[in-house]
C-alpha cells in the first residue's frame, strides 16, 4: 500500500504534515523499515542489516534554497519505498532547514551550516539555534547505534552552490586531525566529483560536526547552481545520485569496468575575513569558485586588514563580500593533488 510521506518525502515536508502516532513508523517493499523521527528526518533499515553494515547519514537543504539535492533525497526514499532502489543499511535522510525551504531562501536569522558543534548555543535567539541543536541530535543518535569499525560510518551532505565554479561540480572534507580516507575520494570519483577542497582547521558545519562528534567518513557536496524547486535538471547530478545509490545497496566500488579518477585536492591555507562594514572585496561580483590569482595580488581591503596572494598560485572559493562581519568573506585554497593522493589511507 503506498505511502504518501514516502512517495513524496519533499511535498510532505513542505505542507508542514506531522503523523499521528500511529503513522511514525511502518514497513515498505522488501520489508524495508521506515521511521518518521521530525520533521523532514526519515530514518530506514533493511529488515536484516548486513552484519557490520555501514550507516548512512544523507542530508540536503541545510540552505533552504539550495533545492537540487533535496529533490535527489526525496527520489531516492520514493524508490526505496517502492523497491527500486536497493537498501542494505541504514540510512537516515534530512532535509536541514526546512522553513527556510518553505520560504524559498537560504536562511532566516543564521546560516544554519555555521551553527553546529555547539554554536547554536551562542546564538539562542536565532530561528535556526533549535534546528542545529535537532540536527546535531538526529546524527548523535543515529551513529550511537552504528558499527564503530572504520568506514561503516558515512555522511554525505548535498548542497549547491550560489556562483559558477571552475569545477561544476566539488566537495569539501573536514579537518578531524586524522588522515583523509582513500574510500571516501574513490566515492568521490565515483560521483565524478572532479575537485575537493581540504580543510585545515576545525569549522561548523554539519560535515564537521559529524565526522568528529560521531565518527564519520563525512563530506559536503556542492552540485551546482541554486534555483527554484522544479527547475533543476536533476540529470546533471546522476553521477553523485548514483554513486550514493550504490553506497546505500552495497555496490560502491564493485563495479567491473575501470575505477573513476580521483579527484584533483586542494587545501586551504588561508580565509578572507570581513571585518567591519567597511570591507571591499576586490574580485568580480560574479567571479567563480577556484578563480585563480598570482603573487602580489591584493584580494580584499578592511581598514588596515589586507589580503595579499603569497603564492605563485592561489584560488579562490565561496568569495561573498555580503556576509556579516566577524564572518569568512572567502577561502583561499592552493593545489595539493599529489601530496594528498599519496597519503590517504
Amino acid at each position: 500500500m503506498p505511502v504518501p510521506m514516502l512517495d513524496d518525502f519533499l511535498a510532505y515536508t513542505l505542507a508542514g504534515t506531522r503523523p499521528g502516532a500511529e503513522e511514525k513508523q511502518g514497513t515498505c517493499a522488501g520489508g524495508v523499515r521506515w521511521s518518521w523521527l521530525d520533521d523532514g528526518v526519515l530514518q530506514l533499515e533493511p529488515t536484516a542489516p548486513e552484519k557490520a553494515a555501514r550507516s548512512v547519514l544523507a542530508s540536503a537543504g541545510v540552505h533552504g534554497d539550495e533545492t537540487a539535492p533535496i529533490e535527489l533525497l526525496s527520489h531516492l526514499v520514493r524508490d526505496i519505498a517502492q523497491g527500486s532502489a536497493a537498501l542494505t543499511c541504514r540510512l537516515l535522510v534530512i532535509l536541514g532547514n526546512v522553513d527556510a525551504m518553505r520560504d524559498a531562501c537560504r536562511y532566516r536569522d543564521d546560516d544554519l551550516n555555521r551553527l553546529f558543534s555547539g554554536r547554536h548555543a551562542q546564538v539562542p535567539n536565532s530561528h535556526e539555534a533549535p534546528r542545529a541543536a535537532a540536527l546535531e541530535r538526529a546524527a548523535t543518535q543515529f551513529f550511537a547505534a552504528a558499527s564503530a569499525e572504520r568506514g561503516a560510518r558515512w555522511h554525505i551532505d548535498m548542497h549547491t552552490a550560489i556562483r559558477a565554479s571552475a569545477f561544476e561540480q566539488f566537495a569539501l572534507l573536514p579537518h578531524t586531525g586524522m588522515p583523509f580516507s582513500h574510500a571516501m575520494f574513490e566515492w568521490l570519483g565515483e560521483a565524478r566529483i572532479s575537485a575537493v577542497l581540504l580543510h585545515t582547521t576545525k569549522g561548523n558545519t554539519y560535515s564537521h560536526f559529524t565526522a568528529q562528534a560521531c565518527g564519520a567518513e563525512a563530506c559536503t557536496l556542492e552540485l551546482g547552481k541554486v534555483r527554484p524547486f522544479g527547475e533543476n535538471d536533476l540529470t546533471r547530478f546522476a553521477g553523485a545520485d548514483e554513486a550514493l545509490r550504490h553506497l546505500l545497496a552495497g555496490t560502491h566500488g564493485t563495479k567491473g569496468d575501470a575505477k573513476a579518477a580521483l579527484p584533483r585536492a586542494f587545501t586551504v591555507i588561508d580565509q578572507i575575513t570581513k571585518h567591519s562594514d567597511a570591507f571591499e572585496l576586490r574580485v568580480a561580483a560574479d567571479v567563480p569558485n577556484f578563480t585563480p590569482f598570482v603573487k602580489g595580488t591584493v584580494l580584499a581591503c578592511d581598514g588596515d586588514y589586507r589580503y595579499v596572494v603569497r603564492h605563485d598560485e592561489e584560488r579562490i572559493v565561496f568569495p561573498n563580500a555580503t556576509v556579516k562581519p566577524g564572518l569568512r568573506a572567502g577561502l583561499m585554497v592552493v593545489e595539493t593533488t599529489q601530496d594528498t593522493l599519496s597519503s590517504l589511507v
